[in-house]
C-alpha cells in the first residue's frame, strides 16, 4: 500500500463531526418519539402511546443485546481490547440501563479526538490503530441500522397512519416524522460508507455520485412502501397480518441461507428476526451472495403493492378518497416507486462495483471479532 493510500485512510475531522451529527440525530429521534408517546398518553390515546413506546423499547432492547455481546467478543480477543478497563459487570449494568450506544459513541468520539488532535501521527501511521477506529465506527453504524429499521421505520409508518387515517397532528408528531426520516437516511448513508472502509484489505466502495444514487434508491423505495402500508392500514387494521407474514418470510429466508453473523445460536436467531423486520421495508443482500433474482422478486412484489394500493381505495372504499392528502400521498407513492426503481437500476447497472478487489495491508493479516462481524453483515 502506498503512502498516499495510507494517508487517505486516516480517521479525519470530517468523520469525527459526522459521528457527532449521527449522535444528534439518534438522540433527537428518541427524544421526539418519547415526547410524542407522553403527549398521546396525556390525551388518553393509550393505544397510540403504547405503540409509539413499544417501537422505542424494541429498538433499544435489541441494540443493547447486540452491543453487549459484541463487547464480550471484543474483550475475549487479545488483539482488540475495549479501550477502557471496565469490567464485564459494569458493561452489563450500562447496557441494562440502555446506555450501550452512548457508551460506543463515547469510546469512538474519545479515541477519534485523540487520533485527530492529540496524537495524529501515531494513530494514522499505524494500520492497526486506523483499523480499530473504523471497526468501532462500523459496529456503531450496524447498531444504528438495526435501530433505524426497528424503531424509526415502524415509527414513520405508525405516525403516517395516525396522520392520514385519523386526521390527527401536532408539532411533536411532525418532529417525530422528521427525525425518524433523517435518522433512517443517515443510517443508510453511514452504514454504506463505513462497511467497506473498516475492512482495510478491501478497497473502499466509491462515494460521491454512487452514494447519492444509492441513498435516493433506498429513500424512494422505502418511502413509497411506507405510504402504501399506511393506506392499507387505513383500509383495514388487519393489514398488520400481511406485514407479519412478510416478516416471517424474510426471517425464514435468512434462516434458510444459514447466516453466520453471531457467535451464539440464540443471538443468531435474534439477528435473523431483525433481518426479517428490515426486509419488510427494504431489500439487503443478507449473505454477500448474488441476489439479482431475489431482488427482482422483492421489488416486483413491492411495486405491485405500491401500484395496487391507491386503486384498492378507489374500488373498495371510494368514500375514503375524501381523506385529506389522499391524492398527494397517491402521487408520492407512484412517483416514489418509479424514481426508486430508476435509481435502483441506475445504481446497479452503472455505479455499483462489479468486483471488490483485494488490497494488501501490512499488519492486518489476522481477523478480529469486529472485522468478522463486518464481513458477515448484510451488504448494500
Amino acid at each position: 500500500m502506498t503512502t498516499m493510500q495510507q494517508s487517505n485512510m486516516g480517521y479525519s475531522k470530517r468523520r469525527w463531526f459526522l459521528t457527532l451529527g449521527g449522535l444528534f440525530l439518534y438522540v433527537g429521534d428518541i427524544c421526539t418519539d418519547t415526547a410524542l408517546a407522553v403527549r398521546y398518553f396525556q390525551e388518553m390515546k393509550y393505544v397510540w402511546s403504547g405503540m409509539t413506546t413499544l417501537f422505542i423499547i424494541t429498538g433499544l432492547i435489541a441494540n443493547q443485546i447486540f452491543s453487549y455481546f459484541w463487547f464480550l467478543d471484543d474483550m475475549s480477543d487479545e488483539r482488540e481490547r475495549v479501550t477502557v478497563s471496565n469490567s464485564k459487570g459494569r458493561f452489563l449494568v450500562l447496557h441494562l440501563f440502555g446506555m450501550g450506544i452512548f457508551l460506543r459513541y463515547y469510546h469512538l468520539l474519545k479515541q477519534g479526538y485523540r487520533a485527530i488532535w492529540k496524537a495524529p501521527n501515531s494513530y494514522n501511521s499505524e494500520p492497526q490503530e486506523r483499523h480499530k477506529l473504523f471497526c468501532m465506527a462500523a459496529d456503531l453504524s450496524m447498531l444504528k441500522l438495526f435501530e433505524s429499521f426497528l424503531e424509526s421505520a415502524p415509527q414513520l409508518l405508525l405516525q403516517l397512519y395516525i396522520r392520514q387515517g385519523h386526521d390527527e397532528w401536532s408539532v411533536f408528531q411532525y418532529l417525530s416524522l422528521v427525525f425518524s426520516f433523517f435518522n433512517l437516511a443517515w443510517s443508510l448513508v453511514d452504514y454504506r460508507a463505513l462497511l467497506r472502509r473498516s475492512l482495510l484489505h478491501i478497497r473502499e466502495l466509491p462515494s460521491g455520485l454512487p452514494s447519492m444514487v444509492y441513498l435516493l434508491y433506498k429513500l424512494f423505495t422505502i418511502t413509497s412502501l411506507l405510504l402504501s402500508y399506511s393506506l392499507l392500514l387505513i383500509l383495514s387494521v388487519y393489514s398488520t397480518v400481511g406485514l407479519t407474514i412478510i416478516w416471517m418470510v424474510g426471517t425464514m429466508w435468512a434462516h434458510l441461507l444459514q447466516t453466520n453473523f453471531c457467535t451464539s445460536g440464540l443471538l443468531e436467531l435474534l439477528y435473523r428476526a431483525v433481518i426479517g423486520v428490515i426486509l419488510v421495508f427494504s431489500f439487503f443482500n443478507i449473505k454477500g451472495q448474488n441476489t439479482k433474482r431475489e431482488m427482482i422478486i422483492y421489488y416486483s412484489f413491492c411495486t405491485a403493492i405500491n401500484f395496487s394500493t391507491p386503486l384498492m381505495f378507489f374500488i373498495l372504499k371510494p368514500e375514503l378518497m375524501a381523506i385529506k392528502l389522499f391524492w398527494t400521498v397517491s402521487g408520492l407513492i407512484y412517483g416514489g416507486s418509479l424514481l426508486g426503481l430508476v435509481s435502483l437500476v441506475s445504481y446497479y447497472r452503472f455505479l455499483h462495483p462489479k468486483r471488490l478487489e483485494e488490497d494488501e495491508v501490512d499488519g492486518l493479516e489476522t481477523e478480529t471479532p469486529s472485522s468478522r462481524r463486518i464481513k458477515t453483515f448484510i451488504n448494500p
